[in-house]
Parts: C-alpha cells; sequence; structure tokens
C-alpha cells in the first residue's frame, strides 16, 4: 500500500460510518417517510370513488395535501410518529448492511485477486448479498416502524407496545417478519443503489479517494433514484403487508406482496403501484445523498482517527523500548563487572 492511500477501515468502521449518516439523513427527513407511509397504505377504491378504503380516518391526496392534514389532526408531532423505532431500525439496518457488504467485498477482492475494481453485475451482487443478510436481523423493527407509522389517531403506540400487537396477531411471533420475502426481493434496491454509486463514482470521478460533501450527495442522490423508479411497486407492496390490513379487509391481513399488488390493481389500476412515488423519490434524493455525504466525512475522520492511534501506539512502544533499555543497560553493566571480577580469579 502505497503511503499516499489511507489504510482501509475495518468493517466494523465502515458500518459505523454508515450507520451514523443513514440515522442523521433519516431524521431529516423523517415526516417525509411518514407522509410517504401514509400515501402508500391507503387505497381509493376506482369503483366507489368517494369512499377511501384506508387505515386512517382521512385520504390524502397528494404530498403537500397529507402534511396538511396531518398536522391539523394529530399537530406537528405527528410527523414524527414512530421517529425513535424508525431510527433504531435505520441505525441498525444501515450497519448490518455497510457492515457485512464491506465484508463481502473485500473477500471477494481477495478472491478475485484483481486490480481492476469489480464490475457492475458483481457489485449489485455483493449488494444483494449484504442486503440479504442484513434483512434477516432487522425486519422485525421495520415492521413495529410501519404499524407505528400508519396507527390511526387516539390510537397510537410505544414500540414495546406496537410489537406486543404484532406478536398478538393471528402470525404470532412469525409476525414480526412479515413481508420477509418482498424485503428479500427488495435487496435489488441497496444493491442497485449502492453499485450504482461505486460505478458513477468510478466514471464520474476516477481515481479519487475522498469526495468533497457536494460530489457525495451528487452521486447518492442520482444512484437512488434509479433504484427507487426501479422497485417502488414492490416498495408499496411491502408497506402493505407490514401495516394493518385496510378497513374492506375487515382485519384480514395480506399473505404475499404478490396479493397486495393484486388488490391495488384492482380497486386503484397499475398506478396505484407507484402511490407516494413524489415523497419516495424526494426522501430517496436527500437521505441518500446526505448518508453518503456523511458516511464519507465519517470514514476520513475513522481513518485520521485510526493513523493518529496507530502513531501514539508507535510512540509509547518505542518510548516502552527506550525505558526497558535504560533499565536493562545498568543491569546489564553491572553483570560484565563482575563477570570480569570473576575471571580473573579462576584463572588464579
Amino acid at each position: 500500500m502505497s503511503a499516499s492511500n489511507p489504510a482501509p477501515l475495518p468493517p466494523w468502521g465502515v458500518a459505523v460510518a454508515g450507520a451514523t449518516g443513514a440515522v442523521i439523513a433519516n431524521a431529516m427527513v423523517y415526516p417525509l417517510d411518514i407522509v410517504k407511509t401514509r400515501l402508500q397504505v391507503q387505497v381509493r377504491s376506482n369503483k366507489t370513488a368517494n369512499i377511501p378504503l384506508t387505515t386512517n380516518d382521512r385520504h390524502y391526496d397528494s404530498t403537500l395535501d397529507a402534511i396538511y392534514k396531518i398536522v391539523e389532526d394529530e399537530g406537528i408531532q405527528g410527523l414524527y410518529s414512530g421517529l425513535s423505532g424508525s431510527l433504531l431500525g435505520v441505525a441498525s439496518t444501515n450497519f448490518a448492511y455497510f457492515y457485512w457488504y464491506s465484508i463481502v467485498r473485500q473477500a471477494y477482492t481477495k478472491w478475485a485477486a484483481k486490480a481492476a475494481p469489480p464490475s457492475t453485475p458483481v457489485e449489485l451482487s455483493l449488494g444483494a448479498v449484504a442486503g440479504a443478510l442484513a434483512q434477516l436481523f432487522t425486519i422485525p423493527i421495520a415492521v413495529i416502524t410501519t404499524r407505528q407509522q400508519t396507527q390511526p389517531k387516539g390510537d397510537k403506540k410505544g414500540i414495546i407496545a406496537t410489537g406486543k400487537e404484532v406478536i398478538d396477531g393471528e402470525d404470532g411471533w412469525t409476525g414480526l417478519w412479515r413481508g420477509l420475502r418482498a424485503s428479500l426481493v427488495l435487496v435489488i434496491n441497496p444493491s442497485i443503489t449502492y453499485g450504482s454509486y461505486q460505478r458513477l463514482r468510478e466514471v464520474i470521478y476516477p481515481g479519487k479517494a475522498a469526495l468533497r460533501p457536494a460530489e457525495a450527495f451528487l452521486l447518492g442522490a442520482l444512484s437512488k433514484s434509479l433504484a427507487t423508479i426501479a422497485t417502488q411497486p414492490l416498495i408499496v407492496a411491502k408497506v402493505g403487508l407490514q401495516s394493518r390490513p385496510p378497513p374492506a379487509r375487515a382485519g384480514k391481513p395480506f399473505k404475499t406482496f404478490q396479493e397486495v399488488m393484486a388488490y391495488i390493481i384492482e380497486h386503484e389500476g397499475y398506478l396505484g403501484l407507484f402511490k407516494g412515488i413524489a415523497p419516495q423519490l424526494i426522501k430517496g434524493l436527500l437521505v441518500q445523498g446526505l448518508l453518503m455525504m456523511t458516511k464519507e466525512r465519517v470514514e476520513l475522520l475513522f481513518v485520521v482517527l485510526f493513523a493518529y492511534l496507530r502513531t501514539v501506539k508507535q510512540k509509547q512502544l518505542a518510548k516502552a523500548a527506550d525505558a526497558l533499555k535504560s533499565k536493562a543497560m545498568p543491569v546489564a553493566e553491572k553483570a560484565v563487572e563482575q563477570a570480569k571480577g570473576v575471571m580473573p580469579m579462576q584463572s588464579k
């Protein structure tokens, strides 16, 4: 490794950087997350256009309409419903993703033994593997967060109470893993995002070790837009699986994401699969841009910190060696003098 290139971070360092960036970014745009979730779970029949079939009392016509009605009904705090659970889920999911992504990518690089960076298909595959591993461990938090975000006024519950509500349902403990299949399919979203990010970075900023905040933001926003447009129908179906079933189903939950998609198409047509796309895109652009911008800064901070710690450790070792030498030298000199005194006596 050349002196001009910093030592690579360990997987946990990359994971902490990614989780930190994700939490900061999602906290800043959380109201958009509430709005896009509320828009995605509501269903309006195209046969009875004036009857909303939604888990909420009011129907939202657009992003701005949703923000206005949520504030009117629940106050400003309504835009931050389920924030703690969401940030916990964001931190755990992104920590797990970046941790596994770093390990998988390093393992592939060693196995392939190529100087060139992985190709786009390989990057997407590595991202998919990391995303699948992350989802297996973190999806219960996502289920609880979605429930919290869609709880109607007057029925707001905390993380523990919402989790108990899910467990007490007909699925039992397995209810915490509702939407797992859809989530595993949706690993193509982060894989497209981060695969595209890596590829765009190599194309737009080739050979650049550290990106400026604006550059990282631009790459993050572009890569997330591509992933969101490609996977929006699956995102809508996943939200439908994890939220309360609409009143029209008399409490009967959906079993598969295909069932959710069929229900939406029946009542709203194919365009219903793209509902909430506006706040989803805006949120995705801002979150991904802020996430990658923050992640790059935190990674740089870790690199500087590790370099400092290595320097301090080397100085401490050198100091300890000098101290040991200073203590050992008098003893060695005394032993030599004694040996010199013994040798003449033996010669006699």
